[in-house]
């Protein structure tokens, strides 16, 4: 009897833990995801209020604006990469990364894998999921999706030799 007790006092402790168990946090939007090689629009970045201006001090001058060093505005112009294409039994997958000052800003897939009608209800949710980690991570250290092995791996592949090229 006592070990009974035990043993369903540890099973309701052990069901509890897992229950209250959170893996990741929602991640935002897909952004950047396309499928079947056209590009589609990235997700508009938040609009920016318009800078306040404090009355001048009593005897200030006006300060010239300098010029940066190229002519530019200080902006740094995006920088596309394409991956290499990765090949697995259920098709290629190839994804082209968005570097805008170093910071990864879209996730174009290029190619994915496309063995029929389970390929494409499977990629569907799966390639947004991929998307969003790497836009949250900055990087390819990223999960695999649970139930898109081959989906994951040749994302994940594709975007590592992106970015091992864009740092060359």
């Amino acid at each position: 009897m006592r070990r009974a007790v035990l043993a369903l006092g540890g099973t309701v402790a052990g069901l509890i833990l897992l229950l209250s168990f959170r893996s990741h946090t929602a991640a935002p939007a897909a952004a950047g995801v396309s499928a079947g090689g056209s590009d589609s629009m990235p997700a508009s970045p938040p609009a920016m209020a318009a800078p306040t201006t404090a009355a001048p001090m009593p005897g200030a001058t006006k300060a010239k604006p300098t010029a940066m060093a190229g002519g530019g505005t200080g902006m740094t112009a995006p920088k596309v990469v394409t991956g290499d294409v990765i090949n697995s039994s259920y098709g290629p997958s190839q994804v082209a990364v968005t570097l805008t000052a170093g910071k990864i800003t879209k996730v174009t897939i290029l190619q994915h894998t496309d063995d029929g009608e389970m390929s494409q209800e499977i990629d569907g949710p799966a390639l947004p999921k991929l998307v969003n980690e790497t836009l949250a991570a900055q990087s390819a250290m990223i999960d695999a999706v649970s139930g898109a092995s081959y989906t994951s791996a040749g994302y994940i592949k594709s975007l590592q030799s992106a970015l091992d090229k864009a740092r060359a």
